[in-house]
């Protein structure tokens, strides 16, 4: 009997919440563990393929995801976060060669960053996010990644990326709308992703990553008014410029994905130099998140050396 692409995406979904990437944890997922297993089980640490990407400014361009694979592996991560616009190709062959490259270097292919918002008043904007939404959902679905980071999307009132984080990532909102207007816009959007990514077992991970997403309480709003199993929290260590650990523990409880943000060298965009890698570790821990520590390095040190100096220091606070 022959299996359709709706079978196997079927298949997938029942297994997809025990995957490793994964922060969810059972006392019966863990065979019975007991608090002090928990409390020493270290976390894994892997890399975004963003951080060698960096951004365009090396001489060679920015660095392909197999080369990312290779180096992650080179330099001791358990496993790579591809950023969607880096791939060079969106074809099955190339997809699956990703996931063969990864294998083959011990790593996991744990998430899938992508780029999408749902913060538009014209309904047609929305829908063309909501379509490539679910286009990424199934992308990740065939290179076996168990979750996708979300944004709620950008306003749009500040064009310039270098302006908006030079407001700390603040902006006005679009003339004639309220943040109700776009909070609705933005859950009746997910709510649509949701079916996909249920029949795909693919966890959606809302980031806290500006527009209504640049405080945990927009962030858990979102969640909450959803409330799904197939909605959860990514959280960026980097997004909150000030007193960042009260914020980030109201995600805790929903994260599924961590991504820890660096800055050797300086950042590119700013530095959060004395983020406090120990105290987000306990953070964590206190509420038996399991899952990846995803490295974004966004220092202006090269790579090859502020990558694995950000290895060191995660694996020093997480393990």
């Amino acid at each position: 009997m022959s299996l359709t692409r709706r079978d196997l995406l079927a298949r997938g979904s029942a297994a997809a919440l025990g995957t490793a990437g994964l922060g969810l944890w059972s006392s019966e997922a863990s065979g019975g563990a007991t608090d002090q297993d928990k409390a020493t089980r270290p976390n894994r640490i892997g890399v975004s393929t963003y951080s060698f990407w960096h951004f365009g400014r090396r001489p060679e361009g920015r660095a392909t995801v197999e080369s990312c694979i290779v180096r992650a592996a080179e330099m001791g991560f358990d496993g790579v976060e591809i950023l969607h616009r880096q791939m060079s190709s969106e074809s099955n062959e190339y997809m699956q060669s990703l996931k063969k490259l990864a294998f083959e270097n011990g790593l996991d292919l744990m998430g899938f960053s992508i780029h999408q918002g749902f913060l538009f008043p014209d309904q047609a904007e929305r829908q063309r996010n909501i379509d490539h939404t679910i286009h990424c959902i199934d992308m990740a679905h065939e290179m076996g990644i168990p979750t996708v980071r979300l944004n709620t999307g950008r306003w749009g009132t500040i064009r310039s990326f270098d302006e908006l984080m030079s407001k700390r990532g603040i902006e006005p909102r679009l003339e004639g709308y309220s943040d109700d207007d776009g909070f609705k816009w933005v859950i009746d959007s997910v709510e649509k992703c949701l079916p996909r990514a249920a029949e795909a077992g693919v966890v959606l991970g809302l980031e806290n990553h500006w527009g209504l997403g640049v405080n945990p309480e927009g962030v858990m709003r979102i969640v909450n008014a959803i409330d799904s199993p197939w909605l959860q929290v990514t959280m960026d260590t980097g997004n909150f410029f000030e007193d960042p650990y009260d914020k980030l523990e109201i995600l805790a409880p929903n994260t599924v994905l961590v991504q820890a943000k660096t800055y050797y060298g300086g950042g590119v965009w700013y530095s959060l130099d004395n983020l406090d890698y120990g105290r987000i570790a306990a953070l964590l821990q206190k509420h038996s998140y399991r899952g990846y520590i995803s490295l974004e390095f966004e220092g202006r040190e090269d790579p090859d050396t502020g990558v694995p100096k950000s290895l060191a220091l995660l694996r020093e606070h997480f393990s």
